[in-house]
């Protein structure tokens, strides 16, 4: 049964009761109801086919993409401690500023 065969089963429930302008209304209410109904069904499925359409594009599942970033950005840490160590250490000994080796090298504040 669908949302639409359900509303008319409600719709032809209880209507003794009712003066024919309040049943006009209801009418027009339960056409206006299916008419929104079997538009958003639409959109759905539109919606649904797009993103099937964009999974199908990606190069990769997005776990492993998410893994791949994590991963990428580990290795990236890793090698930014080993510079700022080197530095370090190029500063120590000639006595300066770690600041002043990084301009030297080309490294800015944000590297």
């Amino acid at each position: 049964m669908t949302s639409g065969d359900k509303i008319v089963a409600i719709e032809n429930g209880n209507t003794s009761h009712r003066t024919p302008e309040q049943q006009t209304y209801r009418e027009k209410r339960f056409v206006s109801l299916h008419t929104s109904v079997a538009g958003l069904e639409a959109e759905v499925a539109q919606m649904e086919a797009q993103l099937a359409e964009t999974k199908a594009r990606l190069k990769s599942d997005p776990s492993t993409t998410v893994q791949r970033h994590i991963t990428l950005l580990h290795e990236y840490n890793e090698i930014k401690d080993i510079g700022q160590g080197l530095t370090g250490l190029i500063a120590d000994a000639r006595g300066v500023r770690q600041v002043e080796v990084r301009r030297e090298y080309g490294v800015g504040d944000g590297d």
